[in-house]
């Protein structure tokens, strides 16, 4: 049960409200931005909420338990606030987004927090964008935990990992000497590292116009002789241009045998390399096989 401030309930109680919705927005790189469906600005706790900004919420449904509630906001692309640069650069992924009620004649006194949800997927047209908001409750909606599998379950480079990604036997750094401008890059300073090591590896760009943007994903790295070109899986937001500067990391395919012989890490495998895959529960005993009851490893 929502505890209205006793102002805001006695206004809500008169015949005739001047009431509004706003929306605070807070990415994961710490910007804070202000939305508002009234049809001037209104500032409250530090925060500007912008009026004809051309946000349209959808109906909200609410559930018992731990159901996801979810609803969706509608709004213009806009060079001073929302840019389809940024949205695809994946600055707005899982950002914060807060629903609040507000009387705009007294916005700092009588306002009142309806919900928190996340951004989840976010759809684009030419102009305007449709976003997904997502309960708090997703975040429960989610394997926790771990499991049984032959691939590793850590992420190169986190805590459960333990390698160093700042080593230079495991970090890059170069600069675009030919591109496709979208998804492929061809480098020729990145160093002696061998075909296929930066492959599922992390590229975020230094320099450019897509320097500050998200990191993308490596779908392809080869060796032409002494080049390397590098093929990602998300076109970034701008064009990739010839001088843009990059830091590439390795990648892994969390395979025990990589971690073995690339990383010299297998301590801290969080797989488990040697349990029975799905033709061993189908497999049955043959004459002439050990049925001793002994390790298949052994």
């Amino acid at each position: 049960m929502r505890d209205i401030a006793p102002a805001l309930a006695g206004h809500m109680a008169e015949g005739a409200t001047t009431l509004c919705h706003c929306w605070k927005l807070l990415r994961r790189d710490g910007v804070v931005l202000g939305f508002t469906d009234h049809d001037r600005d209104l500032v409250f706790a530090g925060v500007t909420f912008a009026a004809c900004s051309g946000l349209e919420p959808s109906e909200i449904s609410a559930e018992l338990g731990f159901a996801v509630a979810t609803s969706e906001v509608a709004g213009a692309l806009s060079a001073l606030s929302l840019t389809e640069a940024d949205i695809v650069s994946g600055l707005y992924d899982d950002a914060t987004v807060e629903t609040w009620l507000v009387n705009w004649a007294d916005p700092e006194g009588q306002r009142l927090l309806l919900d928190v949800a996340s951004i989840g997927e976010i759809k684009r047209t030419d102009h305007a964008f449709l976003a997904e908001l997502r309960g708090i409750m997703h975040r429960l909606d989610q394997p926790q935990g771990r499991l049984y599998s032959l691939a590793c379950a850590a992420d190169l480079g986190d805590a459960r990992c333990g390698i160093d990604l700042t080593l230079p036997a495991f970090c890059a750094e170069g600069s675009v000497a030919a591109t496709d401008g979208r998804l492929l890059v061809q480098a020729g300073d990145l160093g002696d590292y061998a075909d296929g090591w930066f492959t599922g590896g992390r590229l975020v760009w230094t320099a450019g116009a897509n320097a500050g943007a998200a990191a993308v994903e490596v779908k392809h790295h080869r060796r032409d002789g002494h080049k390397h070109v590098l093929t990602l899986w998300q076109a970034p937001a701008a064009t990739i241009g010839a001088g843009d500067a990059f830091t590439v990391t390795a990648g892994c395919d969390k395979r025990h045998a990589t971690c073995r012989d690339r990383f010299a890490n297998v301590v801290n495998f969080r797989g488990f390399p040697h349990m029975p895959g799905n033709d061993f529960v189908v497999a049955y005993p043959r004459e002439g096989e050990g049925h001793d009851g002994g390790s298949f490893f052994r």
